[in-house]
């Protein structure tokens, strides 16, 4: 294992799906999974990046190209799982875009369909196909990125945020009609994250982690892709087997902060 030689795998033998693991948080999930023991089957669109990785992590990792607006992709996807390792385990549906910041009055109905359409109608479809060969084995996970937006205002785009407000209703709902069949769902909101192209580019890094450090709650450090990560590896894991219905945000005290009276402390008033 890479970089974990000295701990126990905490996903021994499990069966993952990753949605969007090709690349972000998609990407340094699909690795530490790995490294944990589990057999990881990485979903996304991007081809060249998604065969890329699977080569770089080894034979416990495959790719398969998969639109998750398409309900047939994401139904070929888990039958694949499942024909290639006999069940799903894990399925942690992370595939999203993020929409620019704009007043709502210029919020084009197409760009919110679109947002909707891959970060809601997505997790939707994730879900369904998961349970659908969780259920008969009364087990599993599922796992939904959310976002910090979830429970701060402000800090993200219109639709956006309804397509990730939608999702944490999602999982609510999962966890009450799928605790039943002893199946967990959680989501996992991370605050800020530079990936993509741009976590790539030393120049837009430099700056992005400028603005975070100034409005991070949490000082001297920057949330990464690797620590969303690793939560998503705790909400996978069997340190998490009694834990569902979470939203687990990873924002360093970001939400539950009020900086009117700090703004003030810092401006010298009384």
């Amino acid at each position: 294992m890479s970089g974990n030689s000295a701990v126990s795998p905490r996903l021994q033998g499990k069966v993952a799906i990753v949605t969007g693991g090709a690349s972000g948080i998609g990407e340094s999930t699909a690795s530490l999974f790995n490294d944990h023991g589990a057999k990881v089957v990485i979903a996304d669109i991007q081809d060249d990046l998604g065969k890329t990785l699977t080569e770089h992590l080894g034979p416990n990792v495959t790719y398969i190209h998969c639109d998750v607006t398409d309900e047939d992709h994401v139904r070929g996807l888990v039958d694949a799982t499942v024909a290639k390792h006999g069940r799903v385990d894990i399925m942690y549906s992370n595939a999203g875009i993020a929409e620019r910041m704009a007043a709502i009055v210029d919020v084009d109905k197409g760009e919110l369909q679109r947002t909707l359409g891959i970060n809601l109608v997505g997790a939707f479809l994730a879900a369904k196909h998961a349970a659908r060969v969780m259920v008969p084995a009364r087990k599993g996970c599922i796992i939904f990125t959310a976002s910090a937006c979830t429970e701060v205002a402000g800090i993200a785009g219109h639709a956006y945020v309804a397509s990730k407000y939608g999702i944490v209703g999602l999982m609510k709902s999962l966890a009450v009609e799928l605790g039943s069949h002893g199946i967990r769902a959680n989501c996992v909101s991370p605050f800020g994250v530079l990936t993509g192209i741009a976590a790539r580019d030393d120049k837009a890094k430099l700056m992005f982690d400028g603005i975070m450090s100034a409005v991070g709650n949490l000082k001297g450090k920057i949330l990464t892709a690797d620590d969303v990560a690793k939560a998503a590896l705790y909400l996978a894991s069997e340190e998490a087997s009694y834990v569902s219905g979470l939203n687990l945000v990873v924002d360093g005290g970001y939400s539950v902060v009020n900086p009117t009276l700090t703004n003030v402390r810092s401006a010298g008033q009384p």
